[in-house]
């Protein structure tokens, strides 16, 4: 497993075995360090500090006993993401994962049963099934017909880890199998931290989707299409949003779509695909838009919902915060060791232990 992270932490370095041995203090060859990667070696614990700070990584990231690998990726990203931007990518994940995972064991946390399995299918045909779907999972987690709050909130209440990060710009977020060294397989979903919450939203509920949908059947359907249509029904269902917007319209101004799309906290193009779909406004209408007014919205979301504004305000990570504070209460860990893994100064920390003192 060193190795592999050593591989990785390199990697995301940009660094040859070469120019990471020349890097390093104290001083290693490049051939100990391929030894390291081949798992055929290992350094000692100086040249283990010297390989973590010439790559940026902490101790826990390469030595760290909970994530062995990662596996059956799907990356969200743009075509010119690299390899090095991938690695980057994994290595802020498993260097997460490490404390989740970490803080779960001591808190004796044990993996609820599967919230998926009453609903999954082998196989979807068309899009009227993606739509009956979407309402089933709806119903099964009565969930109503209103706007979700917080997509990050309910998927980890139903056992999924949702980790924000700073990833490379080109990676928009990331899911993934997580195989453990020691105990049951999980899930990851990540997104980017500087993703607007409307793709953030759009891309948990797409998410969602393949949690749920294994494959399409012998149709023009495509998968990913397929994952894109049950999210919008998903978020936006359609009798909610008939009664919002009407049946059957004739047109729509700016000032609706722009309303619609922060009732529901998605893009204004999935607004616009959306509204075809349930036909309130034709396919021809939102060709039409998509060639002329609409032609920017796929690349720059206009009226973007600000930082801390509406479902902004609600689609954050909360439950690995919430366990880390929970183990400091119980005195499981100490604070030197919750601001490590919070990623905050220690004096916050020990401030927020104390509470407010009168002066």
């Amino acid at each position: 497993m060193f190795g592999q992270r050593l591989k990785l932490a390199r990697k995301r370095a940009g660094l040859s075995m070469q120019a990471l041995a020349d890097h390093v203090t104290p001083s290693v060859s490049a051939q100990a360090i391929s030894k390291y990667e081949a798992e055929k070696m290992m350094p000692s614990s100086s040249v283990l500090i010297g390989l973590s700070k010439a790559l940026g990584v902490s101790l826990d990231f390469m030595v760290g006993g909970q994530v062995e690998a990662l596996e059956s990726l799907e990356w969200r990203k743009t075509s010119k993401a690299s390899a090095r931007d991938r690695a980057m990518a994994e290595a802020v994940v498993i260097e997460k994962l490490e404390n989740y995972l970490a803080i779960e064991d001591i808190l004796d946390l044990r993996p609820d049963a599967d919230p998926f399995s009453k609903l999954r299918i082998d196989e979807i045909l068309d899009d009227d099934e993606v739509d009956e779907k979407a309402r089933e999972v709806r119903d099964e987690w009565k969930l109503g017909i209103d706007p979700i709050p917080s997509m990050t909130a309910l998927l980890e209440d139903k056992g999924l880890k949702v980790i924000e990060a700073d990833l490379p710009e080109r990676i928009n977020g990331m899911a993934c199998h997580v195989k453990r060294a020691d105990g049951p397989s999980t899930e990851v979903i990540v997104v980017a931290r500087q993703t607007n919450v409307e793709r953030k939203r759009f891309n948990l509920a797409h998410e969602l989707a393949h949690r749920i949908i294994a494959d399409v059947g012998k149709t023009n359907l495509k998968l990913e299409k397929a994952m894109n249509r049950f999210a919008g029904a998903f978020l936006i269902p359609e009798e909610h949003l008939i009664a919002e917007a009407g049946q059957n319209r004739s047109g729509m101004t700016y000032h609706e779509i722009m309303r619609l799309k922060h009732t529901y906290g998605v893009s204004a193009a999935a607004m616009m695909v959306r509204l075809g779909q349930v036909g309130i406004l034709s396919p021809s209408a939102v060709e039409y838009a998509f060639k002329s007014y609409a032609r920017s919205w796929r690349n720059v979301e206009p009226e973007q919902i600000g930082e801390g504004e509406g479902f902004a305000a609600f689609e954050t990570p909360q439950r690995f915060e919430r366990l880390v504070w929970r183990a400091l209460g119980e005195e499981l860990i100490s604070p030197v060791r919750a601001a490590q893994m919070l990623n905050v100064p220690l004096s916050i920390i020990e401030r927020d232990i104390r509470g407010p003192r009168d002066h």
